[in-house]
């Protein structure tokens, strides 16, 4: 297979039927890791609403327990993207979605957003940082799917097109994007934990390169100084670079799930759906994301 075989496969589909399976060759084969990092950036930006910053700063989960609900949160999303929804480790995954959200008062408004940010936020890193950008069908089919987990999920008014999902979170985020004690907290436990996955030497720089993929209404929501130019350009151009270099590559033949990134470090002997997502009391613990496990523990493969 030759490194555009598989978009003339995606081309070759339709979207408006075959949208679990243009998403699944998109983010397991096509972009596995610009996948990981873009939706690990979509978390992120929800941060800088102060309903949901505080609220996660007020559970504590995200400030004591980083890498459990890392894991949680990357496995549980990733359960239904290998399983498909009608699955049984599909179906559970959601229901652990839901029960956890039951648990907190969270507004119909930030659900959606939230949700919007999966659909526009892997776009727009994609089309900055990727080996290509995403086309029309790739775009129409993750709008299918997120606009499907968000009815499973109970959320209402889901946009419908992938243009509906980007006005609403631009509008949102424009109206609601605010500075917040407990969310900047959660920034920063969130950054450290990142760093946390390296040697310890690189942090400091590991922090100053992600602060330079922000942007600066994110930077500024957070209170975060903005990184020089000079920084800007040498740290963003590093990452296009790794997509210039992945272009040169093989296509991958498998694909790659989140229980196989190097970065999931909380179940080294495997783990169930059906064993996790105890839920600790309002107040004392939780998230409004998605935080139980599925499946089975993979090994690292990526680019």
């Amino acid at each position: 297979m030759r490194r555009y075989d598989r978009l003339r496969q995606i081309l070759q589909l339709d979207p408006d039927t075959d949208w679990l399976t243009i998403y699944r060759l998109s983010s397991t084969l096509e972009f596995p890791w610009d996948y990981t990092r873009a939706l690990e950036l979509a978390l992120y930006r929800t941060y800088a609403v102060p309903s949901i910053g505080a609220l996660l700063d007020r559970t504590a989960e995200l400030t004591e327990r980083s890498q459990k609900r890392y894991d949680d949160t990357a496995l549980l999303l990733d359960a239904v993207v290998e399983h498909g929804f009608d699955s049984v480790q599909g179906r559970t995954a959601i229901r652990r979605i839901n029960q956890m959200h039951r648990s907190y008062d969270i507004s119909n408004d930030d659900m959606r957003y939230v949700l919007c940010t999966f659909v526009v936020v892997p776009k727009r890193w994609l089309d900055a940082y990727g080996w290509r950008r995403l086309s029309r069908h790739e775009t129409t089919a993750a709008a299918h799917y997120y606009r499907t987990l968000g009815r499973h999920m109970g959320i209402q008014d889901v946009p419908g097109s992938y243009e509906e999902f980007e006005s609403c979170l631009d509008t949102y985020e424009a109206e609601h994007f605010g500075l917040d004690e407990g969310a900047r907290r959660v920034s920063d436990a969130t950054l450290a934990l990142m760093a946390s996955w390296y040697p310890g030497f690189l942090a400091p720089a590991l922090k100053k390169s992600t602060l330079a993929l922000l942007d600066d209404p994110l930077l500024r929501a957070f209170g975060y100084e903005a990184p020089g130019a000079a920084t800007r350009k040498l740290v963003q151009g590093a990452v296009r670079l790794r997509g210039r270099a992945v272009r040169l590559l093989p296509p991958r033949s498998t694909p790659h799930y989140a229980r196989q990134n190097p970065e999931i470090k909380g179940y080294p002997n495997g783990y169930r759906i059906a064993d996790l997502g105890t839920f600790p009391t309002p107040g004392r613990g939780g998230c409004p994301v998605p935080h139980a496990a599925s499946s089975t523990e993979g090994t690292a493969d990526d680019h």
